[in-house]
């Protein structure tokens, strides 16, 4: 069955400082997610996608340890190298699976058309991102949300590049950035119009309120790689409204937005994306916010840098 279509969604409230109105926490609270047209002004889209095709274009293979980004599907392992598992402060340049010529393991597309992704620090280290993250529109919508000390954790460019955009089964961002209890919430900003040719999120309406979280994304126990395993504490946010689950099968409904779209995406919603067969890339920013104040330990894959995670509330 093809997935339906979102519906319109209102627009960013007019002003910096005013966050979300009550109808769009309404629907962040009933869906687990909320598009929001027209976040993001004409001007600070066109530089961050500029700084993006500049960053693509200028890092060096030189010392490049080419490191595939797979999400684990067709029994491959998920990416866990140390490159990946040292990025946590830095940025780094993760490599698309089909790049690569299948028999002779050759790099078959030019660099800027190869990489998946662009993470993990940009909302530091880059300071186009770092101004387009730690913005009071930003903490104005984690204060909405009920944070207290909301802490930005990661942050990165996904390319979906043309005819090779890799597919993203469904999933939840509390299996990789997991607190006790679940905090993370996803910040996803459309640079590029995202639609159902070039691989456009799909959202599981409502399935934050019903589906656990289950599995936790972790280093392995000697430091070297990575591995899914369950989750010991808390599997939905505190004091959340659970439903319990009577679908046999999620419906997936389509995202398509504009570029400047601003999707907030619930730890726990069930979320994914299809391979981008098109011609045209789907350039995007995103990165996520976590509670402070809850427990964040050193099993997850992405342990916080010596001054600890981004925090977005500004002194």
């Amino acid at each position: 069955m093809a997935p339906s279509r979102a519906s319109d969604f209102p627009a960013a409230p007019e002003g910096d400082h005013q966050g979300l109105t009550p109808e769009q926490l309404q629907t962040f609270y009933d869906d687990g997610y909320l598009i929001i047209p027209n976040a993001l002004d004409a001007s600070t889209m066109a530089t961050l996608l500029q700084e993006t095709r500049d960053l693509l274009s200028s890092f060096s293979l030189n010392d490049h340890p080419m490191t595939k980004f797979s999400t684990g599907e067709d029994n491959k392992a998920h990416v866990g190298d140390d490159y990946f598992l040292t990025s946590g402060d830095k940025v780094r340049f993760f490599f698309e699976e089909d790049a690569f010529h299948p028999t002779t393991g050759e790099l078959q597309k030019p660099k800027h058309r190869a990489i998946n992704k662009i993470g993990h620090y940009l909302h530091e280290l880059n300071p186009l991102f770092r101004d387009a993250t730690l913005t009071p529109l930003h903490a104005e919508i984690a204060r909405g949300l009920g944070y207290r000390d909301p802490r930005v954790l990661q942050s990165m460019i996904i390319c979906k590049q043309p005819e090779i955009g890799g597919r993203v089964p469904p999933h939840q961002d509390s299996t990789f950035l997991y607190t006790n209890p679940p905090s993370a919430v996803g910040f996803w900003i459309a640079l590029e119009d995202a639609t159902s040719e070039n691989g456009c999120l799909s959202f599981a309406k409502g399935s934050h309120r019903r589906t656990p979280a289950t599995s936790r994304f972790v280093r392995n126990k000697d430091g070297a790689g990575t591995e899914f395993v369950g989750v010991e504490g808390a599997q939905f946010p505190q004091d959340f409204d659970v439903e319990v689950n009577e679908k046999e099968e999620e419906v997936y409904i389509l995202g398509e937005v504009k570029a400047g779209t601003l999707v907030l995406i619930h730890g726990n919603l069930l979320h994914k994306s299809e391979k981008n067969l098109s011609g045209n890339s789907r350039f995007i920013y995103t990165f996520h916010v976590i509670e402070g104040e809850n427990e964040y330990d050193d099993r997850n894959w992405l342990q916080p840098p010596e001054r600890g995670f981004s925090e977005l509330y500004q002194q």
